[in-house]
């Protein structure tokens, strides 16, 4: 199998049919074999009534239904795991995505790129979603190092690789390009056509910006120190522990000296940063027990599947 395009979705039953045929029309052009996979995250809406009719009518179609609600990471985690193309090529499930641009990314692939991100940068969208989406775009570069004009395009493409590598869970598909540029793999990206949404409404929210910070913290620290926890806590309790004895030594130059330091709270000070140095070492080592015995677990539960 060439491509396999994983569609996550929520409620976008009247967009289906439409965009199966555009894929199929992009895809078909190419030249190249390729499934489609849809991830139904929980949809009340009759969405996976319409896959089951798409699949009858092609058996490249398949469908994956959540019991509830799980959220697009969720999604492209399971999805990830049932491709089975050398390329996964992911889109929303709303028409705003073009499948059109799906040959040429594929092409960017073969030019010796591993991830090749979509950049909408001609938006349809209100004003309100683009400012704080460019606001967000640029906070995540200066962070990350890895300087894309839109981080959380859902159109992309990967190869093989790059999502068996890649874990995704919690809110982290919004920096998937930042986690692929850090594991080492090559990430660029290019302009595609955006299209204003035809049926329903947006799931937009700002409290995904405010979850999208956060979240680029999380990724900061776990693709730092999620094998290596002594790093962090052994680095603050070091300093701690130094810092804590360094006191202890002036204050017993003092003593020495015949300065009475019993009163002096710089002593009690002294003890506690010792103290909590030696706590923050113990509780690195201890994370890393529970890092090396850890198991990746799934966080989603699968209800059905076609295909």
């Amino acid at each position: 199998m060439d491509i396999t395009v994983v569609i996550p979705l929520f409620n976008e039953a009247e967009s289906l049919r439409e965009l199966h045929a555009r894929i199929v029309t992009a895809l078909e052009a190419s030249g190249k074999s390729f499934d489609v996979l849809f991830i139904d995250d929980g949809s009340r809406d009759g969405s996976f009534d319409e896959l089951r009719r798409l699949r009858e009518e092609d058996d490249r179609v398949r469908a994956i239904r959540f019991r509830r609600n799980y959220g697009k990471s969720a999604a492209l985690a399971v999805g990830f795991e049932a491709s089975r193309g050398e390329v996964v090529v992911t889109m929303d499930g709303d028409l705003q995505d073009d499948p059109a641009e799906v040959p040429g990314m594929v092409d960017l692939l073969d030019e010796g790129f591993d991830l090749v991100s979509g950049w909408k940068k001609t938006r349809k969208d209100p004003l309100s979603k683009r400012i704080p989406s460019k606001l967000f775009n640029r906070v995540t570069g200066i962070v990350s190092g890895l300087r894309l004009h839109d981080f959380n395009c859902g159109l992309k493409a990967y190869r093989r690789a790059v999502v068996e590598t890649i874990p995704v869970y919690g809110e982290l598909h919004r920096y998937l390009p930042v986690l692929a540029h850090w594991a080492g793999f090559h990430v660029t990206e290019t302009p595609v056509l955006h299209h204003p949404r035809k049926h329903g409404h947006s799931k937009f929210g700002l409290g995904r910006f405010t979850h999208g910070f956060f979240d680029l913290l999380t990724v900061y620290f776990v693709s730092n120190y999620t094998r290596r926890p002594l790093h962090l806590f052994g680095s603050f309790g070091l300093l701690s522990f130094v810092v804590g004895v360094g006191i202890a030594l002036y204050l017993t130059w003092l003593w020495l000296t015949g300065i009475g330091i019993g009163t002096r709270p710089l002593l009690l000070f002294s003890v506690f940063l010792m103290v909590l140095g030696i706590q923050l070492v113990s509780m690195g080592l201890i994370a890393e027990m529970i890092a090396h015995q850890a198991r990746r677990t799934e966080d989603y539960a699968v209800r059905e599947r076609l295909g």
